[in-house]
């Protein structure tokens, strides 16, 4: 295997939405009644979508590929997450997914820790993670990175509410 991270640009907004569509219905895919799951999917990962979030000069994707081919991504940005903390200049993990195949073999960690210092690239600030409450591999993975339980909020795929946990971790100096 020849992994590689790169920065993803406008022209990968349609490989973006694919990646993003298998590796979402990969993880949680089973969470979810077809017709949720199909709708959920339809808008968040539209290739529409993907371009505008792509050319935002506020946000950043990283694609992992294996000889050219995405087999992973990472997205960051500013903080959306509903928590009255949350202020302006706090920057946010939206997205770290690796098609099945390529998980645990420490490629997410780079993939995590190249988006971290895009994050503060001006230096350390406060950063914020949504993850599932049940996802307790993910919440392990971010505590090593000293990310903290601060709040909750519901996460809709459909007609269906996820109870999703806010992560918080401070600016490391």
């Amino acid at each position: 295997m020849a992994l590689a991270i790169r920065r993803a640009g406008v022209a990968d907004a349609e490989i973006l939405s694919a990646l993003a569509t298998r590796t979402f219905t990969e993880t949680f895919g089973h969470l979810y009644p077809d017709e949720d799951l199909q709708a959920f999917l339809l808008e968040a990962y539209a290739v529409e979508r993907s371009r505008i979030v792509l050319a935002h000069p506020d946000y950043a994707i990283w694609l992992l590929e294996d000889d050219g081919v995405a087999v992973g991504h990472a997205a960051a940005g500013p903080c959306g997450l509903p928590h009255p903390e949350v202020a302006a200049g706090d920057g946010e993990l939206k997205r770290l997914y690796l098609i099945k195949d390529y998980q645990n073999s420490g490629w997410g960690s780079r993939l995590f820790e190249t988006a971290l210092q895009w994050l503060e690239r001006e230096g350390p600030r406060r950063l914020w993670i949504g993850v599932w409450s049940e996802n307790f591999g993910a919440q392990r993975f971010y505590a090593r990175y000293g990310f903290q339980r601060v709040g909750e909020y519901e996460f809709p795929v459909g007609q269906v509410r996820d109870l999703e946990y806010i992560l918080r971790r401070d600016a490391v100096r």
